[in-house]
């Protein structure tokens, strides 16, 4: 029905269409990005919590060690 329409309004139509667009867009990249910090946090926590591990380990086997002597 748009040929019933007044000329105005089916470009408003449009410049509402392609803001629709445009916001859907930047929402999906903003969720990309901030599902990419997350992937990122949770890597580095678990990289700090792995090297506390070691650490630890390595500890023990030094007071162990030491204990044996």
């Amino acid at each position: 029905m748009q040929f019933l329409q007044d000329p105005k309004e089916i470009s408003l139509d449009s410049l509402d269409n392609e803001r629709r667009k445009a916001n859907r867009h930047f929402r999906k990249r903003k969720r990309n990005i901030l599902k990419l910090k997350l992937i990122n946090l949770k890597l580095t926590v678990r990289l700090k919590m792995s090297e506390t591990y070691i650490r630890a380990s390595v500890t023990l086997r030094r007071v162990t060690n030491l204990e044996l002597i």
